[in-house]
This record gives C-alpha cells, structure tokens and sequence, in this order.
C-alpha cells in the first residue's frame, strides 16, 4: 500500500528529508514513557508532512525511556551494554510511532540496526530506499547498531546512506542560538549558518561526530522547534522556520 500525496498541499521544497526527532517529542515535558496524546499530535504532524509528497524518513531518540549515559555512570552498568539498552528505547518508540501513523491512514515501516526480526525489518539501504520511493514513512531504530554513538550520528548516517536532502532536527527551541535561550533571555537566534560558522561559534547543531559527517557529505541540517503545529510540514515546504545550516 503506498501513500497519495495530497494535490491541495504546497509543493515541497525537498525530495526526501531526515526527521530526527527526540524520545521527548512523545511524551508531555518533563515526564517518561510515552503520552497517548502527545504521540497522536506528533504522528498527525508526521502524516501532514507526508502527504506532500515528500519521502519521509525519521529516526527517534530514546531518552525518554532509558538514557545509556546517565545509566553507565555510576559503574553498575558498562556503557556498551547501557547503549544497547538505550538503542531498545528507540526500537519502542518506532513501534509507536508506525502504529499511531498506519491508524491516521499513513502506510509506515520500522527498520532497526539491530535484529529484532519478530518486530521490525533489518536495515538494508535498497530496502529503505524502496520503501520510500512507495511513499511509506521509513521508522529508522536502534541508532547505528553500535554502542558510543548517538541517535544524532544514527539519524547522519542514514540520511547519508538514503540520499536524504536534509536532515530536519526537531528540538523544543526554534533552533540555533549563540548560547542557551532557557537560562539567557538576551540570547540571540540565528536564521542561516555555515557549517564553518557553527564549528568556530562552539555551537551545539548536533554531537560532533554526527555534525562532521553532514558537513562531508553536503547535507544541510534544519534545526527547529517541534512542538509548534504544522512546523513539520512547512519546513519540509521550505518555509523558513528555525536555523538552517548549510555548507
């Protein structure tokens, strides 16, 4: 089953994008697990940017079930096997996040880094790639598969491997400031960066490892605010929300 775009909606500005989205965005702040309503707001969010006809692909943090860091701190875990917990995280999220989308109309599919074959689909780059040219919303789990990586760098290599124009970070600020908006009110947002400029300014896009690989493959990075309503699919219109970074 593939997906109809919708004739009434903006025409997109991108081909295929990234959406890398936080565990967060499925629960309300401040709390754990995932909220029922917060995932049918961030999934109907999902399904309007789709609909543009758009190839939609997303990766999905975990923090808001299990953070391998903060686990291995105190020694009783070791960070490998924290990691791993924290990519399983991610797997349960994806899980929700394809249901709630197939139950608003949106056909999806979970690939997971890590064999969980009863669950989810293995990663396979021609599979992925398959699946969104049918207009399936691609569901990318358990980050790169290996402990001591982020789901940043999982979401920089999957939109390398995809040929993804961009990678949209969604995130509870409306994107790039010189320093910390929460803790300084007189902080200053940029609209257009380079990726050089990011680099010398030591500001926070995404973990280095993940931010160098877009720069060396060319992929601009939006980062904007995702809990505001129809942002989602205006960035992938173009619209000009958040920080765009770009080589």
């Amino acid at each position: 089953m593939s997906s109809t775009p919708d004739p009434s909606a903006s025409e997109p500005r991108y081909r295929r994008v990234l959406l890398k989205l936080s565990g967060e965005a499925l629960c309300r702040s401040g709390e754990f697990g995932i909220d029922a309503e917060e995932l049918r707001l961030i999934g109907g969010e999902i399904v309007k940017a789709a609909k543009q006809g758009t190839q939609l692909a997303v990766v999905v943090g975990g923090g808001n079930m299990i953070r391998g860091a903060a686990m291995a701190k105190d020694g009783v875990i070791e960070q490998a096997t924290a990691d791993y917990m924290g990519m399983l995280g991610t797997v349960i999220n994806a899980l929700a996040l394809k249901e709630v989308l197939e139950k608003l109309g949106q056909p999806a599919r979970v690939l997971s880094a890590i064999n969980l074959s009863s669950v989810a689909e293995t990663f396979i780059r021609g599979r992925a790639i398959r699946h969104l040219e049918k207009g399936r919303v691609v569901i990318f789990a358990a980050g790169t598969g290996n402990p001591f990586f982020t789901t940043d760098s999982g979401a920089a290599l999957r939109a390398t491997e995809i040929g993804a124009d961009v990678v949209l970070k969604a995130t509870k600020v409306d994107g790039v400031y010189d320093k910390d908006p929460v803790k300084y009110p007189d902080a200053v947002r940029f609209e257009r960066l380079s990726f050089d400029e990011a680099i010398d300014r030591r500001l926070a896009v995404m973990d280095l490892a993940a931010f160098t690989m877009c720069k060396d493959n060319g992929i601009p990075i939006v980062v904007f605010n995702m809990k505001t309503p129809g942002h989602i699919a205006e960035v992938v219109a173009g619209v000009g929300h958040g920080t765009l970074v770009e080589p």
